[in-house]
């Protein structure tokens, strides 16, 4: 059990305090101290057994004023996922018009998570 014991440091994310955490991993058992809220160890524990990160990225559009838009997930993307989805969304052109919440990929990878547009823009011809 001794063995498997991993020390990790972060610094909290969810409020402005920004507390140091430490979390200790034992297995399946994870202890976390320097929090000063619930929030933190839900935080610290969630970092350690299913990180996520939502995702802001652009991609091609043709006939606009740009030659890219802005998008971002409906949801936190699973961390090890993060580099398939830029794969994915490198290859993705939209035609003007867009409007701003307009779903650009629908559902990635059966993660029921979509890329929607963070802005609108316009037909240019």
């Amino acid at each position: 059990m001794g063995s498997e014991s991993m020390l990790k440091e972060m610094v909290c994310i969810t409020c402005p305090i920004g507390c140091h955490l430490t979390i200790r991993q034992d297995g399946e058992e994870i202890e976390v101290s320097g929090n000063t809220c619930p929030r933190g160890k839900q935080y610290a524990i969630a970092e350690m057994t299913h990180p996520t990160r939502m995702l802001t990225t652009t991609v091609v559009i043709k006939n606009a004023i740009y030659h890219q838009i802005p998008v971002i997930s409906s949801a936190p993307i699973p961390f090890d996922k993060i580099e398939e989805t830029m794969k994915l969304l490198k290859e993705v052109v939209v035609t003007a018009p867009v409007h701003e919440k307009d779903i650009i990929v629908k559902d990635i990878f059966g993660l029921g998570i979509d890329m929607i547009a963070s802005r609108s823009m316009k037909r240019v011809d």
